[in-house]
């Protein structure tokens, strides 16, 4: 057998939803799962790759590259080495890019990623792009440009994830991870005025999660770009946490709520050592600057109120999603007594108002 490597760039575009803060989780999900990655979405190319002889993530050289074609805030931020056999040897790489809305530059970015990468390595670039966008007629696959007879053009294949929306029953009954990821972004999208309908939606993919027989890390990473995409109000968000638990109860795996609870522990820990870590440096500089005991004294207490304010807003965009306007008035008011009491509300709070209750 002819060994022949491959790097695959993972170009992670815009797939926030609007008005969400968040790095899209697509990355971890598609790190952990990359064979399937391929499978689901480009049967063809996985079938020329050797994956018996494993892939590899490069993130360092991607960056690298990235910085090179000056694009900007680009998620280019995964490269992963492969191994393919096609009766030649020779180094390729392909570039997959997954793009969350609709964008004029997207087909030029493609472009730039293409050549760059050929400068950089001077191999064959295969170019790959998954669209999960609105537009159903949107679908760029090429872009290039001629000049004084000189012609230079690339086409590039397109997965739309609109285009499996009379399969989304057959998607959540499916084995490969990306299915479940596919319908996800679908009952998204046809649940989005509909929040009871969203949640039966989600609680199915949800059981979906448990039924595979997925190991503890894929079934975080792909609760985690479900919840991501699937935000529910309060109330039905503490319904679904209640049967998740009752779920995880009957299956005996208790990974998704006890990772929560870790995660929120471990955040807390993290905002009161930064509190100090803060309070004392700038309490030692103020005091140095003005020689007083009170400059010490109002260093230390304003540090450790923004690091406990820092570490707490994070708890709770984490917990409950975006913060609107209103708790970032109150948090920005708050005193270090209450930023204590909510931080030890939040553990158990099933709700934001809860948090603030009686404040």
């Amino acid at each position: 057998m002819i060994q022949n490597e491959g790097v695959f760039s993972i170009d992670m575009s815009d797939l926030q939803n609007k008005g969400d803060a968040y790095d899209s989780p697509w990355k971890e999900v598609l790190e952990h799962a990359f064979p399937e990655f391929m499978a689901f979405y480009f049967p063809e190319a996985y079938a020329q790759i050797d994956w018996a002889w494993g892939h590899e993530f490069k993130n360092t050289e991607l960056r690298q590259v990235v910085r090179d074609a000056e694009l900007g805030k680009r998620f280019a931020d995964t490269l992963a080495q492969v191994t393919l056999d096609d009766g030649e040897q020779r180094w390729i790489y392909i570039h997959i890019e997954v793009q969350g809305r609709r964008d004029t530059d997207f087909a030029r970015r493609m472009f730039t990623y293409n050549y760059r990468l050929f400068d950089r390595y001077a191999r064959p670039i295969a170019s790959l792009a998954v669209l999960a966008d609105e537009d159903a007629g949107w679908r760029p696959d090429h872009y290039g440009f001629e000049v004084l007879g000189c012609r230079h053009t690339l086409e590039f294949p397109v997965v739309k994830l609109l285009d499996y929306a009379d399969r989304v029953e057959s998607l959540e009954a499916s084995p490969n991870p990306f299915a479940l990821v596919t319908a996800a972004h679908l009952r998204t999208r046809q649940t989005r005025n509909d929040p009871q309908a969203r949640y039966r939606a989600k609680l199915a993919l949800v059981r979906s999660l448990y039924r595979q027989g997925w190991d503890r890390q894929r079934i975080l990473d792909l609760f985690a770009i479900l919840d991501w995409m699937m935000r529910l109000p309060d109330t039905l968000e503490q319904r679904l946490w209640q049967a998740i638990e009752t779920i995880e109860g009957e299956t005996k795996m208790p990974y998704v709520t006890s990772v929560e609870r870790l995660a929120i522990q471990r955040g807390m820990q993290q905002g009161l050592e930064q509190g100090r870590l803060e309070g004392k440096l700038e309490g030692k500089l103020e005091g140095k600057l003005e020689g007083k005991l009170e400059g010490k004294l109002e260093g230390k207490l304003e540090g450790k109120l923004e690091g406990k304010l820092e570490g707490l807003e994070r708890l709770l965009v984490k917990r409950f999603g975006p913060l609107d306007e209103v708790t970032r008035r109150r948090l920005d008011t708050a005193t270090l007594e209450q930023l204590d009491l909510w931080a030890d509300r939040i553990l158990d709070a099933a709700t934001i108002n809860a948090v603030f209750e009686g404040h």
